[in-house]
């Protein structure tokens, strides 16, 4: 009866999402297209294999390396990824090619759902981090599909939010077949909500099994040469309501570091013309990345308008800026730098990755910065002194390598399922 009203009310709903969808693809076109695959019609699914969903481009870079290894060890079974955006689409497309199958997931409705396993007939399913949807779950179960989470997180909030809607979540959580969990508080909340305690594992977060690609490290390098011995920062996935602080750090830093340059990288594409202009406003020299053109000694801002790219951005710079933190949304991925060995800047909104934050900062390769004002302090002090900034990153390095392991856990816990 929960899930029946819950399919209800979704069904009800589905002209305002429509709605939704067609504002999206105004500010964005690539929303228009491929609508049928949101119905579980159409894309292109390889029956009888691995399913993978991820909704968009952070979860998609997370599943990349067990991807490749499961591509690796089960070559007989092919591999479908899913996800809900258009970005997800172009980072699954970037990082695989034809190697996998891909489709948008369709909206979860007990009817779409049951049409796209129908097609896709998996042996396994497995749901990166916390998209979870209770038909698509519940649908599963009913097709005898394990329904596997990955790298698990579940911060307060988020478990907040569920317990609030308990009656609908408590059964989705209670038939997965196995939650491959961060941490062991997040375990903790995870149980509280539905999970059997013998379907949960502390596996550790694959992020951690991050290795930068030869080819990236490789082109980042030109790109320096090019630059010159100029000081380099990057802030990095930035949302609504950080550009204009990021954008007035750097007015003041440029004050004591007159060749330092800013690569500025927004998080989602339909604001890279707004976040141009802003640069503009701000009457700092701006290149941006679509137009194919390296900064010259003169440009401060190199707007990262790209995409599939941000790991080549992060190489490039001295420090990290990771963005999400200013305002409430989280913070995004901090072991991106940190496994380049590149101090990383927060703000304090990193409820999405506290025990990786606190880590970091306790190794002392994050610090925690409040305004512009904090931010540009913080950066031109690093900037000024190469030693400090050295052992901040080689910290940060250390912190990754120590952790790693959670990958090949992942692995041999879906190969006991499959």
């Amino acid at each position: 009866m929960p899930r029946f009203v819950y399919s209800l009310i979704f069904f009800l709903c589905l002209p305002l999402i429509l709605a939704r969808l067609l504002y999206r693809a105004w500010r964005a076109p690539a929303y228009a297209r491929r609508w049928s695959e949101r119905f579980a019609m159409g894309g292109d699914l390889r029956p009888g294999g691995i399913w993978v969903h991820a909704v968009s481009v952070g979860e998609s870079i997370a599943a990349a390396p067990m991807v490749r290894e499961l591509l690796k060890r089960h070559p007989d079974l092919p591999v479908t990824m899913t996800c809900m955006t258009p970005t997800g689409s172009e980072q699954i497309r970037k990082l695989f090619g034809d190697q996998v199958g891909h489709a948008y997931l369709p909206y979860d409705l007990p009817w779409l759902q049951r049409r796209l396993i129908r097609r896709l007939q998996p042996r396994i399913a497995i749901v990166m981090e916390t998209e979870l949807w209770p038909n698509l779950v519940a649908e599963c179960e009913r097709a005898r599909v394990p329904v596997v989470l990955a790298n698990a997180r579940l911060s307060e909030r988020s478990a907040r939010g569920y317990q609030r809607v308990s009656w609908l979540v408590r059964p989705m959580f209670d038939a997965l077949s196995w939650v491959a969990v961060q941490s062991a508080d997040e375990a903790a909340r995870f149980v509280e909500l539905g999970v059997r305690r013998g379907a949960i594992t502390v596996t550790g977060s694959i992020k951690f099994d991050l290795k930068p690609a030869d080819a990236v490290l490789q082109a980042a390098a030109q790109w320096r040469a090019q630059w010159g011995a100029r000081p380099v920062w990057i802030a990095a996935s930035t949302h609504a309501g950080e550009d204009e602080l990021i954008l007035q750090a750097h007015q003041q830093l440029v004050q004591q570091h007159p060749q330092a340059l800013l690569i500025l990288v927004p998080r989602h594409p339909e604001r890279f013309d707004a976040v141009a202009r802003l640069v503009q406003q701000s009457n700092l020299n701006l290149v941006r990345r679509s137009a194919a053109q390296q900064p010259k000694p003169n440009d401060q801002v190199f707007l990262g308008d790209s995409m599939g790219e941000l790991m080549q951005f992060y190489a490039c710079a001295d420090v990290a800026f990771v963005g999400g933190s200013l305002i409430a949304g989280g913070g995004h991925n901090y072991l991106e730098p940190a496994a380049l060995g590149i101090p990383v800047l927060s703000g304090p909104h990193r409820f999405n990755f506290v025990e990786i934050s606190q880590l970091l900062e306790q190794a002392g390769a994050l610090v925690e910065v409040q305004d512009a004002a904090t931010m540009a302090e913080k950066v031109a002090c690093w900037l000024s002194d190469a030693q400090r900034r050295e052992q901040a990153g080689t910290a940060g390095q250390a912190v990754v390598k120590a952790n790693q392991g959670a990958l090949e856990r992942l692995l041999q816990g879906v190969a006991g399922l499959l």
